[in-house]
């Protein structure tokens, strides 16, 4: 009776953990990348397989194993070949290396292997019915329709849920058992039709909507529960099978030596290979293949229903087994801690500016909100940014909630009283709903997904925070709002002044490209990316007076030339010295001509003319974006030009500085009252400035020696 209880509690956990397994799992980034993902995959899985097949007469007679020697052939198979993605994701979080390129790629390697030794243990298991084929086939059908019909049922009842009860920051605990109970029901019928239900457990898992209050709800809710519950008992019901006190010879010994080597052995063999295929560099290769080499799901599953089934009846191979996954882990996991760490400048942050940066690759931005006033105006450029052609992006929105100094407790939380007793989730009040319900709304309408996260913490270091939490996403750019905001008449009114500090402070600390968005109310192409027509159109500006922040601008300009709504121009400021002059864009050159001119001169000037002609060959002359050069003698005259075109667009890009001393903007530092926005942000940004356009005000990041120590 006993054993029949932890059976189904060991089904119920296997269950729990293959949805979330795929409700974790990023299927957007696996399918940029399947080529290198499978690649290393399969040569691991490949050398693996052969091994398996290698030793399996050895290890069948040394465990006087009973049943068909096939089955054990897949059984280690899936043994040797398995990464335990679960735990590998566990790894890289902890190391700090799980939003690497490194890290991402191994979990979508480890999640192909997983799915490899899922298959093979599907197949082995079949053996544990006597139905004819057709029997068999005919039930498959009926679950593959199951599946298929509970992923349908799912999304519309995340949608349902996701539009009920609108003041709700997340699900009710009855709702989240709701949704659980019918993937449970669902795979409990595809056990008793005689299939295993893993596979359909991770479909259903990494179909599953993300966004909106269910996927916000579910995630934290099953993390907790099954890492910190569910997985360790699971583990523990594992190890209480197994006999170590069979363990008692030479043999039994040699076969944990064999099965440990091959299975170190096939991975590094194999990936290596792949690697080499790849042009992979060899050091992250090596470190690579251990990653592939973690165990601890899978394969416990493949040996623990051998044996339920009675495919192998044999008690000592499940227990030599067992064994040597617990070695392997106990050898891997500091290897890996090791290498991780000798590795720290290959898997550091280390950023590339947007400067250098094709629109095609995936932007990580990370966008702060201090309350949901500015929320609209952010995830419409966040719209924008993706393009029409649904460019890669990968949006993170932090809401920062000032934590008041008379909250602040050195109690530990079990001495609190009820009334003290308070976590994260009852700060923000009602602007956490209100910046839900905007994300919910824009995910449902674009399919972004936008992962949201709290901070609650002191002005004084909020700015740490951000920066570090930046450094964690490997984000390219910050996105900050401006301290003060929009009245109903137009003018700008003066914030909190902990949010200047806090943006004054990311400024300066910051390991990455850092924008600021004075909010005048652009609209971006959240609402209006499904039509078509003139009153969609959105007129950007992007003003260039040279330097590097100004080249930063007009790379994050050029991801929104790719969006069909946006119409942007380039407006260059040159001085009127040099209207005669060669010191325009030159449209003759060639890319390799660019490229050249980069390498031989020096100069800002040289530079910026360099970018702009590789800019305006690949997006001017196509007519992708327009091209105005504007040309003025001191800083009244461009404040004249700004003026000029100051009904004209909903928004303005502009770099903070970085210019040195600029004829352009002589006199305009003169009235100065936000230096942060720099001299012409400065400008568009006063309330003494009649312009009805938004500004962003971008900064590059400049590498310093304090970059390559930490």
């Amino acid at each position: 009776m006993a054993g029949d209880y932890y059976e189904a509690l060991a089904l119920f956990s296997r269950i729990i953990i293959m949805f979330l397994l795929g409700l974790e799992s990023d299927i957007p980034y696996l399918l940029r990348h399947l080529r290198p993902a499978s690649v290393l995959s399969a040569a691991a899985c490949l050398v693996c397989t052969a091994f398996a097949a290698a030793i399996t007469p050895f290890i069948y007679q040394a465990t006087a194993s009973d049943g068909p020697i096939l089955v054990m052939v897949l059984m280690l198979s899936a043994i040797l070949s398995n990464s335990a993605s679960p735990v590998l994701i566990r790894i890289a979080v902890e190391l700090r290396f799980a939003t690497t390129d490194l890290g991402r790629l191994a979990i979508s390697s480890a999640l192909l292997t997983d799915m490899y030794a899922v298959v093979l243990l599907v197949i082995s298991s079949r053996t544990k019915n006597s139905w004819p084929f057709t029997a068999w086939f005919f039930y498959g059908i009926l679950a593959l329709l199951m599946v298929i019909a509970v992923i349908i049922l799912n999304m519309y009842l995340a949608n349902w849920l996701n539009r009920r009860n609108r003041n709700q920051k997340h699900l009710k605990n009855a709702e989240a058992f709701g949704i659980l109970s019918v993937v449970v029901v669902a795979a409990m019928a595809i056990e008793m039709m005689g299939f295993n239900s893993i596979i359909a457990c991770f479909l259903i898992g990494s179909m599953f909507p993300k966004g909106g209050k269910t996927g916000r709800t579910l995630l934290p809710k099953l993390n907790y529960s099954v890492h910190n519950f569910i997985f360790p008992v699971y583990l523990g019901y594992m190890g209480f099978q197994a006999d170590v006190t069979n363990v008692n010879s030479l043999s039994s010994l040699g076969v944990i030596a064999i099965v440990l080597l091959l299975s170190a052995g096939g991975k590094i063999s194999g990936t290596l290979a792949a690697c080499y295929y790849l042009k992979i560099p060899m050091n992250v290769g090596v470190l690579f293949a251990f990653l592939m080499n973690v165990k601890g799901y899978v394969d416990l599953v493949t040996i623990s229903i051998g044996l339920q089934n009675k495919v192998v009846t044999s008690q000592l191979f499940y227990s030599l087994m067992i064994i040597t996954l617990v070695v392997n882990t106990l050898i891997v996991g500091p290897v890996i801690a090791f290498m991780v760490r000798r590795e720290r400048y290959t898997l550091g942050y280390r950023h590339a500016a947007l400067e250098w940066q094709e629109p095609e690759i995936e932007l990580t931005m990370l966008a702060c909100v201090h309350n949901p006033r500015h929320v609209s105006t952010i995830v419409g450029l966040i719209a924008a940014l993706r393009g029409s052609d649904r460019g890669p992006i990968v949006p993170y929105l932090m809401h920062l909630i000032e934590l008041p100094e008379k909250n602040k407790s050195n109690l530990m939380y079990h001495q609190r009283e009820d009334d003290e007793l308070s976590d994260d989730d009852n700060y923000g009040g009602s602007d956490v709903v209100e910046i839900n319900e905007a994300v919910d709304a824009f995910a449902a309408e674009t399919g972004v997904v936008v992962h949201q996260v709290k901070v609650v913490s002191p002005f004084l270091n909020m700015h740490s925070d951000v920066c570090d939490r930046a450094e964690e996403i490997r984000a390219s750019i910050i996105l900050l709002h401006f301290h003060k905001h929009r009245r109903i008449d137009g003018k700008m009114e003066t914030g909190r002044e902990g949010i200047r500090t806090t943006n004054q402070k990311v400024l300066r600390h910051a390991r990455c490209s850092v924008a600021i968005l004075v909010d005048r109310g652009f609209t971006g192409t959240s609402h209006t990316s499904g039509t078509s027509g003139s009153e969609s159109l959105q007129h950007v500006a992007t003003l260039f007076f040279g330097g590097p922040d100004d080249r930063e601008a007009l790379g994050f300009s050029q991801r929104l030339s790719m969006h069909h709504h946006i119409n942007l121009t380039i407006i260059r400021f040159l001085p009127a010295s040099a209207k005669n002059s060669n010191a325009g864009v030159n449209v003759a050159h060639r890319e390799e001509d660019v490229l050249m001119s980069m390498s031989e001169h020096e100069t800002e000037n040289e530079a910026d003319t360099a970018v702009l002609t590789e800019f305006y060959n690949r997006y001017v002359t196509s007519g992708q974006v327009g091209y105005v050069e504007k040309y003025v003698e001191n800083g009244a005259e461009t404040a004249s030009a700004l003026m000029d075109m100051a009904d004209m667009y909903s928004l303005f890009i502009v770099g903070k500085g970085g210019r040195g001393h600029s004829p352009l903007t002589t006199g305009m530092s003169d009235w100065e009252e936000c230096p942060e926005l720099g001299t012409v942000g400065d400008l568009l940004a006063s309330t003494d400035f009649d312009i009805s356009g938004s500004v962003l005000v971008i900064q590059q990041h400049r590498h310093s020696s304090n970059d390559d120590e930490r």
